[in-house]
């Protein structure tokens, strides 16, 4: 289609590095102009409102006189949020937007340069292309830290699994959902202990940092903050009871959780299912796990089997959300990128999905996220879609881990004969 669509020489333009940087370019620049609507008044946009009133409250819960807690993250992410502050509160979305910048700059370099100079060059576009849809979103929230973290960690897990290890580790005390990538790399890599012990260290070290600054009390309150909130609206699990509202079906409804600032559904079996939902995501951990310690003793490629394997995993940390918030899809793009990186045609089809989630969840939001609360039929099809697509997602890494497997198995089964 590319070369059907393209003149000859506009096809090889784009296969060149350069030209990847004109795109980082427009695309940075675009986002960059979109937060001038705001950052040029002293406002800032979304999520980031919320984090430089952390940036200037501080950080001790008691001061908060009932407001969300900033320990609703791990300890980390207070570097980034205290970072953007140093220029006060003006332009504190300005500053914001420039580190996730620099941080996806890094990124697209690596990508880029060295033994990916060739391989690197169409995965980064597709980035560039997602980062069109997703940046309202990665461009205020943690997660727009954590990306390109996590990919650059994934570009160096194959031949510096270590140092792949620290980056991962790292990005999890920022933001939990890198765990689900360091997980396979930990089970595919002949040197786990040595990442299993720097990770330790990593987090020895914060451990430390946190102790030192008065706030260890604090440290694993993460795991607890949102134990007791419901159904996320966009959560996969969500969907019958975003379509029971929809209908008006046994008094379900679409409201919000003005507690922890969050749109959640209510109706028949709802608190069960959020009350079952953190087994469910355990239990997806452990199953996927298992799956690829079954393909590591068949023998399957370890690079292929931690990609795959962080795909399946993150995928499962989505599905098996009672959140299921609209940025969690970034959490996926640095995996794809990586995947197509490593093997163009294998990982065509979770790319074309990625990008049909992030195209689906673009309409979600920003542009249509009141209708969709308003349980607008349209939308709640539009969100029906989008976690369909996620599932499908699930199901093709599922599939894709079996068959390294099975393949390994059978190799392993013709040289014994």
């Amino acid at each position: 289609m590319r070369d059907a669509a393209l003149p000859p020489a506009a096809v090889a333009w784009f296969g060149r590095p350069s030209s990847v940087w004109w795109g980082f370019a427009a695309v940075h620049v675009y986002f960059l102009g979109w937060m001038a609507s705001f950052f040029l008044s002293g406002n800032t946009f979304s999520d980031t409102e919320q984090y430089r009133q952390w940036a200037m409250a501080g950080y001790n819960p008691a001061d908060l006189h009932g407001a969300i807690s900033p320990w609703v993250y791990p300890v980390l992410a207070q570097i980034p949020i205290f970072l953007a502050n140093i220029a006060g509160p003006g332009p504190y979305l300005l500053v914001w937007t420039l580190i996730i910048t620099a941080l996806n700059a890094a990124g697209l370099f690596i990508l880029t340069r060295g033994p990916r100079r060739a391989t690197g060059i169409a995965p980064a576009w597709w980035w560039l292309f997602f980062t069109a849809f997703m940046g309202y979103l990665s461009f205020a929230r943690v997660e727009g830290i954590t990306a390109p973290i996590v990919l650059v960690a994934l570009l160096y897990a194959a031949t510096r699994p270590v140092a792949a290890g620290i980056l991962l580790s790292i990005a999890t005390w920022i933001k939990v959902w890198p765990a689900a990538v360091l997980v396979p790399i930990i089970i595919a890599s002949h040197r786990r202990l040595r990442i299993i012990t720097c990770g330790a260290a990593v987090t020895a070290a914060v451990a430390l940092g946190t102790y030192l600054s008065g706030g260890l009390p604090h440290i694993l309150d993460f795991l607890t903050n949102q134990g007791e909130r419901g159904m996320q609206l966009e959560a996969t699990f969500s969907t019958p009871w975003v379509w029971l509202s929809v209908l008006n079906v046994g008094g379900s409804k679409i409201a919000d959780n003005v507690a922890i600032n969050s749109t959640e559904v209510y109706g028949p079996g709802a608190n069960v299912a959020a009350f079952m939902m953190q087994p469910l995501l355990v239990l997806a951990a452990v199953a996927g796990s298992a799956l690829l310690l079954w393909a590591l003793r068949r023998g399957a490629e370890a690079e292929e089997l931690f990609l795959e394997g962080a795909l399946m995993m993150t995928t499962a940390f989505i599905v098996f959300n009672k959140v299921g918030s609209p940025q969690f899809i970034i959490w996926l793009a640095p995996v794809v990128v990586a995947g197509l990186t490593h093997d163009w045609n294998r990982w065509r089809v979770p790319a074309a999905l990625l990008m049909g989630i992030a195209v689906t969840t673009f309409v979600i939001y920003p542009l249509f996220y009141t209708p969709l609360i308003h349980a607008n039929p349209v939308m709640a099809t539009v969100l029906t879609t989008r976690n369909v697509l996620l599932v499908v997602l699930l199901w093709w890494s599922v599939q894709r881990t079996l068959e390294l497997g099975r393949k390994s198995g059978a190799r392993t089964a013709i040289r014994s004969a």
